[in-house]
């Protein structure tokens, strides 16, 4: 364990332990004293699990240096990950690790840079690259990247890489990889589609679990506000003006929520600004430029994009939306409260997620702290307290203010103490003290939660809203749309598809009720005739959604009637017929849609990887 070994005692050699010794590190991590003597040791096929933020480059970098054979121009180690923001990281890592020993070659391959650049650096020759499956698989088509001598795959932050589609990807790259390579597998989480990597294309694989499987960082406290839907960004603000050193990223779900809430935040005078996939790679520097100099105090940012930042001294995570996938909750949850320091991990619910937060405490296990949404003094009182701190700790030029102190008290004569505070306090204050003058109260009574939870005007079934058959919510419009369970929708992903394709702010959603073939959703009124126009422009492979407003006398019925089978293709009815398996395809120009992948399947269902030659005939974890 971490305690009781040096990195002298791992096994590392001169060049690499100086290396070490440059960046000022005595003692190994846990995760580093445990991982890095077994992959120097053994040739089996690894998978270790340990929380974000443990040193987990360092366990699988340095016994990867250490094992290059310089004498060879060929490419003898592979590291995939899926963002570039992580994969120029680990080259980071990498070559400062190895700045010793004389030779050695990293190169970062990944989209969004020049592909000219990376091609003439691999005819050079590279020990190591690190690499997105998109970029790496863009240069072995070109015939440009040869993995034919590759001893080591490193699957960094598997899990992700399905979730984000490079399920083919990884396909094509671990079938040009000899079978006989040694296989590395690391994640903070084991959730099925890593255990389907571990299956399907590692044999014989050794387990190693630092810590509590799942679990969020000891030093991370779980805070949870729960709040009205409509009240979500007002939460947001008064945390952020609760605590007025706050450095931190707020996690959204969608690229279009993630743009409007850094705009909003951005309008009302805060430092903040967005992260996430339509940026280019430009843009993505200059935000994570002025967040690393914490010119920037929040990032609102998806999970996507967020992977792989390196940034330290986070003091806060604000989940503005819970992950999609519960589990990511705690790569999220992972970014502060790091090398020793203390974090906070915020979650903004409404009443309808409950069952998520109890879900989220088992796979962490710890308990959240439920707390109320500051009140208008309370916030008052935090940035007062924090203006004063700040003034008794600014250091003093004395020697530049003294020569002014003769007119400054000549002009604050006959004002006592008291008054002088009062003053200075009011210069800074006046604008916070107005804004929360008259502030509302932004928590859920205990009454609305038990209506809620007791199947009042919207109910649970699982992470399905129920919607009765009969007229709108008052002040919305009820919308039929051609998609239902057998095109794989859910509210959420409805919801997600609603926003993505409609312009402008994020549409407010009421009551959805998913069906087998299709499905309703109410919009506020005003927007209805913006979603049906949208909407109405998105193509599936061979016809076109349909979304029309619901007329009560009839829909239901006419729902019924029109979604039996009856040997044709839609239908000039209101609702159209059932539509076929074959008309249930992905979007060609939706973003993120309500589809399965064009790969088809659940994510991690690959296909297996031929017995490698000369191992064990056990299989690694499932």
């Amino acid at each position: 364990m971490a305690g009781s070994k040096t990195f002298d005692k791992l096994g590392l050699d001169a060049d690499i332990m100086s290396a070490i010794a440059d960046l000022g590190f005595e003692m190994p991590t846990e995760v580093q004293a445990v991982v890095i003597p077994r992959l120097l040791k053994s040739s089996r096929d690894f998978v270790g699990l340990a929380q974000t933020g443990t040193g987990k480059t360092a366990a699988f970098g340095l016994p990867v240096i250490q094992q290059i054979d310089t004498t060879s121009k060929d490419t003898q180690a592979l590291i995939l990950c899926p963002t570039r923001e992580l994969c120029l990281q680990i080259t980071r890592d990498f070559k400062t690790f190895c700045k010793h020993k004389k030779n050695i070659r990293v190169l970062a391959v990944y989209g969004g840079s020049s592909i000219e650049t990376q091609i003439s650096a691999l005819n050079k020759g590279v020990h190591i690259i690190v690499a997105t499956p998109g970029r790496i698989n863009d240069l072995l088509r070109r015939k440009r990247a040869r993995l034919g001598n590759v001893q080591k795959v490193v699957l960094d932050e598997a899990d992700e890489m399905l979730n984000m589609g490079f399920q083919k990807d990884l396909e094509i790259i671990l079938k040009q990889v000899p079978d006989e390579a040694q296989t590395l597998l690391f994640s903070a989480t084991m959730p099925r589609q890593v255990a389907a990597i571990a299956g399907n294309y590692m044999h014989d694989a050794e387990e190693v679990t630092i810590g509590t499987r799942n679990a969020g960082a000891e030093n991370v406290t779980h805070v949870c506000y729960t709040v009205h839907a409509k009240d979500r960004y007002k939460a947001l603000k008064r945390i952020a003006d609760f605590y007025p050193n706050m450095y931190g990223i707020i996690f959204c779900r969608t690229r279009r929520e993630t743009q409007d809430v850094a705009d909003k935040l951005m309008k009302d005078g805060y430092n903040a600004d967005a992260l996430h996939g339509d940026l280019t790679q430009a843009q993505r520097d200059r935000v994570m430029g002025k967040l690393r100099m914490k010119n920037l105090h929040m990032l609102v940012a998806t999970d996507v994009a967020a992977r792989g930042l390196d940034v330290t001294d986070l003091t806060h995570i604000i989940n503005y939306n819970l992950p999609d996938e519960l589990d990511s909750y705690t790569h999220r949850s992972g970014r502060t409260g790091r090398a020793g320091k203390k974090g906070m991990s915020v979650v903004i619910v409404h009443m309808r997620e409950k069952s998520k937060i109890l879900r989220i405490q088992k796979i962490i296990g710890k308990k959240f702290e439920f707390r109320k949404v500051p009140s208008g003094r309370q916030v008052c009182a935090a940035q007062l307290i924090g203006l004063i701190g700040r003034v008794k700790d600014v250091e003093v030029d004395h020697e530049h203010i003294d020569q002014y102190l003769p007119e400054i008290q000549e002009m604050l004569k006959g004002m006592s103490r008291e008054e002088l505070i009062k003053h200075f306090v009011s210069l800074e204050f006046n604008r916070f003290l107005e804004y929360y003058r008259d502030a509302p109260d932004l928590n859920v009574n205990e009454e609305d939660m038990y209506q809620s939870e007791k199947g009042g005007r919207r109910s649970r079934r699982g992470d399905d809203f129920d919607m009765a058959p009969r007229g709108a919510t008052s002040g919305f419009t009820k919308l039929f749309i051609n998609l239902g369970l057998k095109d794989d929708l859910s509210p959420k992903k409805l919801m997600e598809f609603v926003n993505d394709v409609t312009p402008g702010k994020t549409v407010e959603i009421g009551l959805i009720k998913v069906l087998n073939t299709y499905s309703f959703f109410e919009v506020k009124t005003g927007e209805s005739e913006k979603v049906i126009d949208s909407l109405g422009r998105i193509e599936y492979e061979d016809r076109m959604v349909r979304v029309e407003p619901v007329d009560d006398s009839r829909g239901m019925q006419d729902c019924r009637e029109r979604s039996r089978p009856t040997g044709r293709r839609g239908g000039s009815g209101s609702f159209g017929g059932r539509p076929r398996s074959s008309d249930r395809s992905r979007p060609r120009n939706s973003g993120r849609t309500p589809t399965r992948s064009k790969s088809g399947g659940r994510p991690g269902s690959m296909s297996r990887k031929p017995r490698k030659k000369g191992r064990g005939q056990g299989s690694g974890r499932r």
